[in-house]
Parts: C-alpha cells; sequence; structure tokens
C-alpha cells in the first residue's frame, strides 16, 4: 500500500501535548455550541484544541469560545475530510483524536483519553474508544462495543488477533490515532465516507490498544433533517466494503469477519433505507454481486432465518427476497393486536368529508391561510396574502378563521370555520397552506402541496426541540407530534441568519429557509408619513406628544397576565407629554382587567385588541418592553427600544434562552420600574450609548428586512422563481425606514 510523505509540524521549543483534539464541520443544528461549552467547562491538561470550523457559523460560535482553541476558518461547504486534513495540519499533538462539529464528548473524556495514549508503547497506532448515542428524544445511552472493548484487554493487540473489532460501530470518533500514524495514512484515511475511514483505520494499524470505557458521544441527526441520499450515495455502501475487503485477501480471519459485516450491513440498509423500487432492486444486484465475489474460503452462512436471508442475496433472488419480507409482515400481523378500530356505529362527518375532498385533484389556483392559532388576517400570513394579490391573483385565498373571530374579517374576506365541511374540503385540495404557526395534527400533507411556515417572530426564548429541559414553557407538549408537523413544512421563513441558526436547532427538517425577511416588517419601509400621521391620529395622540408602547410578552410560569409596572404611577411620572400605549400578549385575549380604569386618564391607552401590531410601531416614538419578540421588528424603524427586565433571571431559567440579552441589548436596559422611570425621563432612552446599542442589534437581527420580503415569498414559492432571480436583499445602510412621529407631527 503506497504511503503518504510525513508533513510533521515545524519543531517547537514548547513540548508537544499528548493529544490533539481536531473539531471539524459546520455548526450543524448549534451542537457545536455545546460540544465547544463542555470543553471550556473543564481543564484540558496535555490537550491542545484545534477547531476547522465550516462556514460562518462554526467560524462564530468557536471564536466566542475559550480563547486558547486554535480556529480555523473554513468555506461553507468544505467537506468533513478537507475539514479534518486541515486541523491535523495545524496539530502538534502526538495523538490526534477527530471529533465531527455534531458530537459530543462526555465529562471528563479528554483528559482521560490524553492520559490513556500518553502512556502507550510507540507500538500502538490507534486507541479504540467506547462511546454513547444520543438523538433528539435520548441522551448517553450506551453502545454495543462495551463488552467487545473489555474482552480485548487493555494492552496492544492486533486486528488479526482480534479481528472482531471490525465490529464495532465505524465510527472515527472512536479512534484516536497516533500522529505519524496519520500522517504515513493520511492518503487512505482522508475520505467524506467517515465509515470507510473509521475501518481502514483499524485495517492499517500496526497494533491496537483499548480504551472499555465511554468516551465519545455519537449524536444522531434525525434523517427527516438530512438531505436524501441519491442513488449513487447509496450503491457507494457496497463500493466501500469492496474496497476494504480487497485489502484483506490475505488475512483470512480478518477477511471473514468483514465479509459478514458487509453482507448484515448492506441487507440492513436493503430492508430499511426506504429506496424507491428501482434503486432497490439495484443495490440488491449489486451487493449480491459483492456477496459472491468476496464470499470467503470455506466460510458458512449462519443457520435460521439469516441463513436464508444470505442465501437469497448471494443468489441475486431479489423477487424471492421481497416475497420472504411479505410472509414475515403477514405473520407479524397476525400475531399483532389490531390498535385502532373504526367506530362500528360510523365514521366521523369530518373523516368522511375529509378523506373523501382528498381524493379530489388538488387545486392550483387555491391557498389557505391561517394566523396565530386562526386568530385572523394578520402577521405575516397577511403580507404574503396581499402581496399574492397583486403579483398572482389568480391565486384564491381562503382564511381559516374562528367562529368567535369571523365577524372581525375584513369585508369580503373569503373563509372558512374549522371544522366545516368547506373547511376540511379547501384544506385537502389546496396547493398552498399558509400559518405562522402550525396546522392540526389531522392535517395531511399530499404529494404536490406546498406549506410554507412563516413564524410569527425572532426567537429569544427557547423553541420547539430546545423547550425539552424546560417543563414550565413545554406544558406536556408532545414533541414527536410536534416534528411530525414540521416534517410537511416545504418553507420556512426567516428574518436574519440568527433565526435561521435557531430553526435547524429547533425544527431539525428537511424545509428550504427562505431567508428573505420577515414580509409582515415591509411596511416599515413602506410607510410614509402619511400613514404614520393617520395611525396617530386613530389612536388620539395630539400631535407633538410622545407615545411610548408598552409590550411586554408571556411568562409561562405565571397564570394570567398581570402588568409588572406601576402603570398609573409610570404615568404619572413621565408627566402629560407622554401617552402610554400598552398592549398585552395575544395569548391573554380581550381587554387585561388591570388597565380598565387607567384608560379614563387619558394618557394610558389600552391596544391589547388593535389589530395590525405593525401599525403600533409606526406610532411610537418607543419601544418598551421585556423579551417580546416585538423588538426586533421594531429595531427596522431605527427608533428607541427600552428594556424591561425586572424578571430576567426567573425568564431565563424557566423559559431558557438564545442568547443574553442583558449583554446584547437593543438599548439601555432597566431592572426597577424606577430605573425605567429615569431612562425614560431623561435622554438615555436616546443618547448615543443607546443608537449605538441599537446600531448593533440592527446590524444583527434586521439582516433581511428591507421592504420587500413578501414579494420575495410570493415569488419564490408561488411564482416558482429561482433564488437568483428575486429582489437581491438591500444593505441595512441603504435603508430607509419609515419617518419618525416628530418629524411628521
Amino acid at each position: 500500500m503506497p504511503e503518504t510523505p510525513v508533513t510533521a509540524p515545524v519543531p517547537s521549543s514548547v513540548p508537544a501535548p499528548a493529544l490533539s483534539l481536531v473539531v471539524h464541520g459546520p455548526n450543524l443544528q448549534d451542537h457545536l455550541t455545546g460540544l465547544l461549552d463542555s470543553l471550556a467547562a473543564h481543564p484540558l491538561p496535555d490537550t491542545e484544541v484545534i477547531v476547522a470550523a465550516v462556514g460562518d457559523w462554526a467560524r462564530e460560535t468557536a471564536e466566542r469560545h475559550n480563547p486558547a482553541f486554535q480556529v480555523l476558518s473554513l468555506p461553507e461547504g468544505t467537506g468533513d475530510a478537507a475539514a479534518r486534513t486541515a486541523g491535523a495540519a495545524r496539530a502538534t499533538g502526538r495523538w490526534l483524536h477527530f471529533v465531527h462539529a455534531k458530537d459530543g464528548l462526555p465529562a471528563g473524556a479528554p483528559h482521560l483519553v490524553a492520559e490513556r495514549a500518553a502512556g502507550l508503547p510507540d507500538a500502538v497506532d490507534v486507541l479504540l474508544l467506547d462511546h454513547v448515542r444520543s438523538t433528539w428524544q435520548t441522551s448517553a445511552l450506551p453502545s454495543r462495543d462495551g463488552p467487545l472493548l473489555a474482552r480485548a484487554g487493555r494492552t496492544g493487540t492486533t486486528l488479526d488477533d482480534q479481528p472482531r473489532l471490525l465490529r464495532l460501530a465505524p465510527l472515527l470518533g472512536t479512534r484516536v490515532l497516533r500522529a505519524d500514524f496519520w500522517r504515513r495514512h493520511e492518503e487512505r484515511l482522508t475520505t467524506d465516507d467517515e465509515p470507510f475511514a473509521a475501518y481502514a483505520a483499524l485495517l492499517l494499524a500496526g497494533r491496537l490498544a483499548c480504551l472499555p470505557h465511554p468516551a465519545y458521544e455519537d449524536r444522531l441527526l434525525r434523517p427527516e433533517s438530512l438531505p436524501p441520499l441519491t442513488p449513487r450515495q447509496r450503491y457507494a455502501l457496497v463500493d466501500r466494503y469492496e474496497s476494504l475487503l480487497d485489502l484483506t485477501r490475505d488475512r483470512p480471519a480478518v477477511h471473514a469477519v468483514l465479509y459478514d459485516v458487509m453482507v448484515r450491513d448492506c441487507l440492513r440498509t436493503f430492508v430499511r433505507a426506504g429506496m424507491s423500487q428501482e434503486t432497490a432492486r439495484e443495490f440488491f444486484h449489486r451487493a449480491s454481486i459483492a456477496a459472491r465475489r468476496h464470499h470467503p474460503d470455506g466460510h458458512q452462512r449462519p443457520a435460521g432465518l439469516e441463513g436464508v436471508r444470505r442465501a437469497l442475496l448471494e443468489e441475486d433472488a431479489y423477487t424471492g427476497y421481497r416475497a420472504l419480507q411479505a410472509a414475515n409482515r403477514v405473520r407479524r400481523a397476525v400475531r399483532t393486536t389490531v390498535r385502532t378500530r373504526r367506530r362500528q356505529a360510523g365514521v366521523r362527518f369530518r373523516d368522511l368529508e375529509y378523506h373523501r375532498a382528498l381524493g379530489r385533484p388538488l387545486d392550483p389556483r387555491l391557498a389557505v391561510f391561517s394566523a396565530y392559532w386562526n386568530r385572523g388576517v394578520a402577521c405575516n400570513p397577511a403580507a404574503i396574502a396581499a402581496k399574492l394579490a397583486e403579483l398572482a391573483p389568480w391565486i384564491h385565498p381562503v382564511w381559516v378563521v374562528s367562529a368567535g373571530n369571523a365577524a372581525l374579517l375584513p369585508p369580503g374576506t373569503d373563509h372558512v370555520v374549522p371544522g366545516t365541511a368547506r373547511y376540511w374540503d379547501v384544506l385537502a385540495r389546496a396547493t398552498y397552506l399558509v400559518n405562522n404557526v402550525n396546522f392540526p395534527n389531522a392535517v395531511v400533507k399530499r404529494p404536490g402541496a406546498v406549506h410554507l411556515q412563516t413564524h410569527h417572530g425572532t426567537p429569544l426564548k427557547r423553541m420547539g426541540l430546545d423547550q425539552m429541559p424546560y417543563p414550565a414553557a413545554a406544558r406536556g407538549l408532545d414533541f414527536r407530534a410536534l416534528l411530525e408537523r414540521v416534517d410537511k413544512w416545504d418553507y420556512s421563513v426567516s428574518a436574519n441568519s440568527h433565526t435561521t441558526r435557531m430553526w435547524q436547532r429547533a425544527y431539525p427538517a428537511r424545509y428550504v429557509s427562505l431567508d428573505h425577511g420577515y414580509p409582515r416588517n415591509d411596511v416599515f419601509y413602506t410607510a410614509g408619513a402619511a400613514e404614520v400621521r393617520a395611525v396617530r391620529e386613530r389612536l388620539g395622540i395630539p400631535p407633538g406628544r410622545r407615545a411610548v408602547l408598552y409590550a411586554p410578552t408571556h411568562r409561562d410560569y405565571e397564570a394570567g397576565w398581570t402588568p409588572r409596572l406601576d402603570l398609573a404611577a409610570l404615568a404619572d411620572h413621565l408627566g402629560e407629554e407622554t401617552i402610554l400605549l400598552v398592549r398585552a400578549h395575544y395569548f391573554y385575549g380581550g381587554t387585561p382587567s388591570p388597565l380598565t380604569g387607567l384608560r379614563r386618564t387619558g394618557r394610558i391607552v389600552d391596544v391589547s385588541s388593535y389589530d395590525p401590531v405593525e401599525e403600533l410601531c409606526l406610532a411610537a416614538d418607543a419601544l418598551v418592553t421585556d423579551y417580546s419578540s416585538i423588538m426586533f421588528d421594531y429595531a427596522n424603524l431605527d427608533r428607541p427600544i427600552v428594556v424591561y427586565a425586572d424578571d430576567w433571571e426567573t425568564y431565563r431559567t424557566t423559559r431558557g434562552v438564545y442568547f443574553d440579552l442583558m449583554a446584547d441589548a437593543p438599548g439601555p436596559v432597566a431592572r426597577t420600574q424606577e430605573d425605567l422611570a429615569e431612562i425614560l425621563t431623561t435622554d438615555a432612552w436616546r443618547d448615543e450609548a443607546a443608537a449605538k446599542a441599537r446600531a448593533a442589534f440592527r446590524r444583527r437581527f434586521c439582516e433581511y428586512d428591507d421592504g420587500r420580503a413578501a414579494e420575495r415569498v410570493v415569488r419564490r414559492v408561488f411564482l416558482g422563481q429561482d433564488e437568483e432571480t428575486l429582489p437581491p436583499v438591500l444593505p441595512l445602510e441603504e435603508r430607509t425606514p419609515a419617518p419618525r412621529p416628530e418629524e411628521v407631527s
């Protein structure tokens, strides 16, 4: 086997560390953050950390952590093999441990590995580790490798003496490689096919050592969040094993074990992979050729059903294997109790009507819209529907609205009430389904239908799967059902890269992120002086008076809404020149009773039921909020924002947050009512420091909002235009927000 030249690092007077941890890859679903947090939390004696960060998100994440970490910035799309190679080239340690950015390291694992590796003789090339496995719903499940590693013993061995080690999970992260071994075989080990590299490391090693202790965490991403494999990628599994088996012809014991591993893996992939019939037949055929070509001399098939399966594979009996599968399914069905039965008294009306409608063709001219659990025409769906009427008037919109809100709809709005016959009919036939939350579980995702998830805010608080550690926030949420709804999304609208990234981790699925901005925020760039003046007149705000919008968010740990401020006292403190526009969170509905008496003063206006909220933002000279996502939208107006965070620690602990708002606020932060009054009665709410904080916040969170978000979404989703043909996002410094109230009075 040819060897690549050894390219050792430049010698240094500083002693080389025992271990180089090479963290590599993109920040998939933000798992890199947890990995680096764990590394930064504990001392790493005799260990260096090199982060070969792929893409901006990975680089930014790495740079926020321990300054002792060496960060290599690699362009988006760099493969795993190239990232490993780049990290290894920078490494100075005697041993290399490659850790994928999506994976983790149990507490104390780096120290344990470094200590074990440092004590190994020079003849050992590879140290094998045990590992645990985690998914979105399970954590640190033990692997099956532990007993096998324990039987192999802690002293050095060879693969020829212990060929069963080939049955270990093919994870490169569980193979710690001596640095000079890596450099001798770098060409062979440099491949994006991680299982190939993991097997090759065993086959190429002179001696092996084992550490039968979990020192690596394999985080399995949801298959539904990964791109589906192409037929060529499916066939590559067979090619990989054939390439490896060619290396073992003169090692009979090793060859026999690897052959069994190949056959088992191919059969498991064939049964579970969900391939098309054409791809499955071709895969089976290729696996059959490989099974015959590499069959070890004198090798006996196992007894029983497994032996029958292998015989059918070697005979290329695709039809026979499928018949065997069908027979097994029938046998299991007979043994399994029927879990659900239709009611003998008859099928529910909804089921009858809906399933009948599902048999009809999709209507390419029909779109269903809903917002905030059927509250009415609002938010991003409303902005998209308005732009749709302009650019594609042939597509008919139907809104889903609750019976109680139907009377509040704009005149002429075609709508359906949930549960009615027409409701199920349009849901079944509509080609486009648009919502800023989720449609009910019962809604079927039909082939050809397009589900557009618009969301309704930039996330500060934890969302989706990230609510799992926060029971006060989750409140018994069925996360499996949530993911089933998420899997129906085709598109997910985002206002900034922070949101795009958080949705990747909170809602891992295959949807396409539309980094186009929030359509509801277009008005902040399209409204002029006349619109701002008209809204203030509707709200009864006299010219020259300052209007402060107070919009707090919902708290999961509170049963109802109680103002966290003494609004009457605050209004008195601010004086007659300031009007407070008070908007409670929509979760509480109606008019909050604590505000009823205060409205008579004329200096407090209850706008809890006023829609759209974007008009309130246009009318306000400043915003006071706590943790509400309204701050991200309002920042587009480049007007003062004050954060009132009297319970930040409690909110952060009970709900969970994605970043430290106290450190990255869009303006001054008040922790008490006295602080807030002081800020609003001095220039602190709009001084140079406030403007500087707001500018940084706008750069980060107003990334894509420029007044043409709705147009981009409509052209991309409804008109099918390519991303490259859409109106480009205008740079922040070139945008002109709606005029401030003092400019139109």
